[in-house]
């Protein structure tokens, strides 16, 4: 790709972008959110077709002029999504060779589909029925589907876009293992990640994109460090990944939940949280740890307004009142607010713009007999906009083409607007870049510090280590470990996670 730029109205998203990946590469790219990755992508995969663009791609030694993501198919490009493209009622199989069925005279001759789907699934290492429902398995394993269905098109340059963000780290390995082998086979990979331990393991060369233009591209080998990516991506030192605490008290019990149970919604027989008791404190921040399945997001829904499973038993207390959360307004009057880990389809509207988004929480604050003032709402939005660094044109701009970091901060905007006495966040740096990290972590201490009560749940062990006061560590539905910040470290969590409840 040479000298790429890209333009929507008046805003350059692209400016002389380079980029180079040779056979059998895998080729990683990073950059804030914003940057330009993703446009990068839809550029060469001919999502934004051939003239919506100045400079030229070079493909095989040929003119790379896609007009659709067919054609970029057709030449041996396949490009995989952070949110995956397979229909749920489907089965794997069918999943693979949708709309590249083995069919004559359009009757498809399913034990040839079966045949060649058992061989891609073999290939990518995936040990499931090819007819099983893409609803039946986890997400670690659709993402394999995901390869097999863009290897059945004999690819040549496979594109993942942030393929490890929302997998464990066994199904992390496992993935990063088989793109590994793909390379060896000849195959050229682009990952765009924001996980930095996961590229400089993988990737041969690592190009660096700020602001839409192209910083560097280097070799990984043994000079170069997260600290160096960082600062290209950044444009300053991030030395310390995490906002100083500051020093301010912490008060009394705000919240506290005794003998919580939570039996699954289909299965109601299954406790996914089993008699648990938390509390967190004013101008605390409090962590919960745990591995896939050990019903932490669980606990946190279950609580809030009980929009998950079916309530077993247990109490709520604010202040040392107890109090009931059995809707989601009525979890809200309470002063309790929680930010999803899926932003994109439980925590936004992607159709809405950044000002709707930002008021929804608490329309009766922006209305007037039930008349919304849009002119407030546009008050409180730019507010928000420039004290969350929320980059966009305006306020009316629609959430939905905003970047993964910018989505966060609305969602982190609409819930502090809420003026909460507990905020739950869930996840609430999945697949973000450090910088917008940073950011986020400022937030939640300068909440922290104004006598907010804040639970955090993560999945990177670093981050709970850096932000909280206390940690909780959960096991198959059970409070398995509390772990003081001083005494906290990844091996002494690791240990309380893998621990039974009775242990």
């Amino acid at each position: 790709m040479r000298d790429i730029t890209k333009r929507f109205g008046n805003v350059t998203a692209l400016r002389d972008v380079n980029l180079t990946v040779r056979h059998g590469e895998i080729h990683a790219i990073c950059g804030e959110n914003g940057a330009g990755k993703s446009t990068l992508m839809k550029v060469l995969s001919g999502i934004y077709p051939h003239g919506s663009y100045q400079g030229e791609i070079v493909f095989d030694g040929q003119p790379g002029e896609f007009k659709d993501i067919r054609s970029s198919e057709r030449h041996g490009i396949g490009i995989i999504h952070q949110e995956l493209a397979l229909v749920p009622v489907l089965s794997i199989a069918e999943n693979i060779f949708l709309g590249n069925e083995h069919a004559a005279g359009g009757i498809i001759n399913w034990h040839e589909t079966m045949t060649h789907a058992q061989t891609l699934l073999d290939r990518v290492g995936l040990g499931e029925n090819p007819q099983t429902r893409i609803s039946d398995i986890g997400v670690g394993k659709q993402q394999l589907v995901e390869i097999a269905k863009a290897l059945s098109k004999k690819v040549k340059l496979l594109i993942l876009d942030e393929p490890t963000a929302a997998l464990n780290d066994e199904d992390s390995r496992h993935l990063l293992d088989l793109i590994v082998g793909l390379a060896a086979q000849g195959l050229a990979c682009i990952i765009i990640s924001h996980k930095l331990n996961e590229v400089m393991r993988v990737a041969d060369r690592i190009t660096i994109l700020r602001d839409g233009q192209t910083i560097e591209t280097r070799l990984v080998e043994p000079g170069l460090t997260e600290e160096h990516i960082i600062r290209g991506m950044v444009g300053r030192d991030m030395s310390d990944r995490f906002p100083p605490r500051g020093t301010h008290p912490i008060g009394d019990v705000t919240l506290a939940i005794e003998d919580w149970t939570v039996f699954h919604p289909l299965d109601q027989q299954r406790k996914v949280v089993d008699r648990i008791s938390i509390n967190v404190r004013r101008g605390e921040v409090v962590g919960l740890a745990g591995l896939m399945g050990a019903g932490r997001t669980e606990l946190a829904m279950s609580v809030f307004g009980r929009s998950y499973g079916k309530k077993g038993a247990g109490s709520v207390f604010k202040d040392g009142i107890e109090i009931h959360t059995r809707t989601v307004p009525e979890a809200i009057g309470h002063g309790i607010a929680y930010a999803t880990e899926d932003r994109k389809h439980y925590g936004l509207n992607l159709m809405d713009d950044i000002a709707r988004s930002v008021t929804l929480a608490s329309l009766p604050k922006v209305s007037r007999a039930t008349v919304i003032n849009e002119h407030e709402e546009t008050v409180v939005a730019e507010r928000f906009r420039k004290d969350m660094h929320i980059k966009a044109p305006s306020v009316r701009a629609t959430t939905g083409n905003l970047s993964g970091g910018n989505q966060q901060k609305v969602v982190l905007s609409k819930w502090i607007f809420a003026d909460p006495d507990v905020l739950i966040l869930d996840e609430p740096t999945r697949g973000i870049d450090v910088g917008a990290k940073y950011e986020i972590y400022t937030i939640i201490n300068s909440l922290a510090s104004q006598g907010k009560s804040i639970i955090v749940i993560s999945s990177e062990l670093p981050e709970l280590i850096g932000l909280c006061d206390r940690i909780y560590t959960l096991n198959e539905g059970r409070l398995t470990g509390e772990v003081a910040r001083a005494d906290a470290s990844q091996e002494t969590l690791m240990h309380h996670m893998m621990k039974g409840p009775n242990t």
